[in-house]
């Protein structure tokens, strides 16, 4: 353990740059804090790099470190990343890839305190490019200049972020206790005895790929179509699902198969300019962006588009069987804002503007995403359809870009799931607050203990060996974060569109409880009664740490 708290700022600054791409110099490092500057070499780095030795100037920041703690510093500092110059230059010369250098270049800055960004970018650049690859220690030397931590800004940035973890915390073991209050209260069911949602329905199911052209916007996309084999007693109810930021349509395929067996016809639209197309134009060169800014007018008002041609084509292909005037809406990450947004989520622009500049915004990574509708024209967007009755948002991008002005306009029931291992849209900050500041008579909370945004089944070999290499992290079966989420969704979906209120009971955070029996990451679920105290925890939370 370090004596002193420079000492262990100083090793926790050489930690972050073995963690970390941009956070450092070309021939020396500075640390400043007050008055105060230390210095190391990059030549000392290099040194104890290749050889062990640890020299009189990177002594004071090692001294105390333990031998493990050497040797792993040693391995990152010459540890090869594999990443196309090329994808590493397009990516960092996005507006979302250059926020990113900008939010870090306040910290570790030119020597006399100018913005780093650039000459991190370039230094970044020209590693990767180099024959021997980008390694820690041959992007110091690329570095054009020397550059400076600073510290109280990088104490500060720490501060927060034990904050942020500590509000995580507590928000998880509030929902606990308010699961487990709300389960208490509720007259009692066997669920057991009661159909099993996480099993599919009785439907067959077949799939169909439709091409639209919405000649108003001049914009052409796919919709994958999920419908049963025979029609359900009735209408037939109608969901359409928004996948998220570099996704596209296939990747929710087992969840619309899910929902069609129990009779639903369940439509996923692709979004040009957000989805897996935009991402791969990017990193080939034919798009200067991650995702197009207009998407955040567009994406809602493909739903729409979506709707109004399930109703050209009801008659002549379905019969005149679907109930199109109370159509459930369901999105993933930015498809939760999109969904939300055809709910009658209206975006506010002085409230996220208040978020992209605050003491938090550079731990909410879904602000990268969020910030960016600062460009588009400041006027209302109203995406409200009322043919729109129930939205089920998962990992939703929204608490900054809706506020709880902009919440506030949805009165339709939504239901909103989450994470806690989730890194992009943090739960603290993306899902709590905004269950909080919604006024739906009829919302929800859900959250699977482990969930990290992501389903970890559909990356390649290569990131799901990473993610399986890491030291301590033990994470949920993608089957069981399906059969909650699932669940849950039919459930929703039965009650609200549907109209099946015998259902009910499978939204009480008594049946979450039942999904929980077993197993080591559980299922917690709060409905509106529990809201109010769960603001109360909030607000509690702030006035003794913040």
């Amino acid at each position: 353990m370090f004596q002193t708290w420079k000492e262990s700022l100083a090793l926790a600054i050489l930690c972050t740059l073995a963690s970390a791409i941009p956070v450092w110099a070309a021939e020396k490092l500075y640390l400043t804090y007050g008055p105060l500057k230390l210095s190391v070499s990059v030549a000392s780095l290099e040194t104890f790099a290749k050889e062990g030795k640890i020299n009189k100037d990177l002594e004071f920041y090692l001294r105390n470190a333990t031998p493990q703690q050497q040797a792993q510093f040693r391995k990152a500092l010459l540890e090869r990343a594999d990443l196309d110059p090329l994808v590493v230059a397009r990516f960092f010369n996005t507006e979302i890839g250059e926020d990113i250098l900008s939010k870090i270049g306040k910290f570790i800055t030119i020597e006399r305190g100018s913005n780093g960004k650039y000459a991190l970018r370039g230094a970044l650049v020209q590693a990767a490019l180099d024959p021997q690859g980008l390694t820690l220690l041959n992007f110091l030397q690329k570095l054009p200049t020397n550059m400076q931590f600073r510290g109280e800004l990088m104490l500060n940035a720490a501060k927060a972020a034990e904050k942020a973890i500590l509000a995580t915390e507590m928000s998880i073991e509030e929902m606990k206790k308010l699961t487990a209050m709300e389960a208490t209260t509720e007259p009692p069911v066997d669920f057991s005895a009661m159909p099993d949602l996480r099993k599919p329905g009785e439907y067959d199911v077949k799939k169909e790929t439709w091409l639209l052209n919405d000649e108003s916007r001049k914009r052409e996309f796919y919709v994958d179509v999920y419908k049963p084999h025979r029609w359900r007693a009735g209408k037939t109810p109608v969901i359409i699902f928004s996948h998220g930021l570099a996704s596209r349509p296939e990747d929710f395929s087992e969840d619309a198969k899910h929902l069609s067996s129990y009779g639903y016809v369940v439509a996923l639209p692709q979004h040009p300019g957000s989805d897996t197309q935009q991402a791969k134009a990017l990193l080939e060169g034919y798009a200067r962006e991650v995702f197009d800014v207009d998407e955040f007018v567009n994406r809602p008002k493909d739903i729409s588009y979506v709707i109004d041609e399930l109703e050209r084509r009801n008659q002549s292909e379905f019969a005149g069987q679907l109930n199109l005037e109370s159509v459930g809406v369901g999105g993933h990450s930015f498809g939760g804002y999109t969904a939300l947004g055809v709910a009658g989520a209206q975006i506010d622009f002085e409230h996220l503007e208040q978020e992209c500049n605050g003491q938090f915004s550079g731990l909410n990574i879904s602000l990268l995403l969020q910030c960016r509708a600062l460009t588009l024209p400041n006027q209302v967007y109203n995406f409200r359809d009322d043919r729109v009755s129930a939205v089920f948002a998962i990992n939703p991008v929204n608490s900054s870009i809706f506020g709880p002005k902009g919440l506030s306009k949805i009165q339709i029931p939504v239901s909103i799931g989450a994470g806690t291992y989730d890194p992009a849209t943090p739960l603290v900050f993306e899902q709590v607050r905004s269950f909080v500041w919604l006024t739906a008579p009829n919302k929800y909370l859900t959250a699977v203990e482990g969930q990290a945004h992501v389903d970890f089944s559909q990356l390649d070999a290569e990131i799901s060996d990473a993610i399986a290499s890491v030291e301590n992290l033990t994470l949920p079966s993608p089957q069981l974060i399906a059969n909650y989420t699932r669940s849950i969704q039919v459930a929703f979906f039965e009650v609200y569109i549907a109209d099946r209120n015998e259902i009910r009971p499978y939204l009480r955070s008594s049946y979450a409880e039942y999904l929980s029996q077993g197993e080591a990451f559980k299922l917690d679920s709060l409905g509106a009664a529990s809201s109010d105290k769960l603001a109360e925890a909030i607000e509690k939370f702030k006035r003794e740490q913040l």
